[in-house]
């Protein structure tokens, strides 16, 4: 029969077939209620999820297929195994909700970053060339007291996670994440090279920060809060996404988390996803 010769002469396939159903399958319980008891802090289900995404991203970074590479749609493959991985991994995503005390937790914990961050953005004019240090001085003006607030907010929702407390988090996210993109595309503008390598870098690292707490603060609205957020959203992240490093931001957010970088970078490429989807 066709489908046992498909499954020998594509074992890979086959097998991120069977871990791609095995992920959809567990969200639909997921969702219906059905945990088939506790494993550990979380339940049976999330756990054989959460194996099945892992082992489908292990298949998708299989070095073996290297020698067969010379075939045709071995590239393909791999293209396509690497798709589904992310498939997976926005299923998961949807199975493991937060609550909104631990939201404001993880929050509130980036708030420390942020502020050494904002503090690197106001010693960096003296590094620029001075016909840069006035470009970059314009585009970064008010990020101590957008940070500020910033700040005060995030703290004022951990103490009081309301909606009032929220939907004044969910508008100054919004307002320091499109100053922040502003600043990016402002800072293009300096010719100097190293004087624009320095700039970005410096508001790429509170960026960073800001989208991470857009990310979490995400996870606690409703659709309809995000899409207002959106539509307050006028530079949308492909604008900006050139201008980012995204290795420094893997290794912001791997430090941040104290993970590995291979688990940074699925929760940093799950957030831009999020985000994107929804309208940033």
């Amino acid at each position: 029969m066709n489908f046992i010769s498909n499954i020998w002469n594509h074992p890979k396939t086959s097998v991120a077939g069977v871990l791609i159903a095995i992920v959809t399958i567990a969200g639909v319980l997921s969702q219906q209620g059905i945990s088939l008891g506790k494993a550990g802090s979380g339940t049976v289900i999330s756990l054989v999820s959460a194996i099945a995404t892992a082992l489908l991203g292990l298949l998708a970074r299989d070095p073996d297929g290297a020698a067969s590479q010379q075939a045709g749609g071995s590239a393909s493959q791999q293209a396509k195994l690497g798709a589904w991985m992310l498939v997976a991994l926005l299923l998961l995503s949807t199975m493991t909700g937060c609550s909104a005390a631990s939201v404001a937790q993880d929050i509130v914990n980036w708030t420390p970053s942020l502020e050494s961050a904002v503090a690197t953005v106001d010693s960096t004019a003296a590094l620029l060339a001075p016909a840069d240090a006035p470009i970059f001085a314009a585009a970064t003006t008010g990020f101590d007291a957008a940070a500020n607030l910033l700040v005060t907010q995030a703290k004022a929702y951990l103490a009081n996670p309301s909606a009032s407390v929220l939907a004044q988090l969910q508008t100054q996210v919004v307002t320091f994440q499109q100053q922040l993109n502003s600043s990016l595309l402002a800072v293009t503008r300096i010719v100097d090279s190293a004087s624009q390598k320095h700039a970005l870098s410096a508001i790429q690292a509170v960026a960073t920060i800001v989208n991470a707490m857009l990310a979490l603060v995400e996870q606690v609205s409703s659709k309809a809060a995000v899409a207002h957020m959106a539509q307050a959203a006028q530079i949308k992240i492909a604008a900006v996404e050139p201008l980012i490093d995204r290795d420094a931001v893997v290794a912001m957010v791997a430090s941040h988390y104290d993970e590995p970088v291979a688990a940074a970078w699925i929760n940093v490429a799950r957030a831009e996803q999020a985000e994107m989807q929804a309208g940033f």
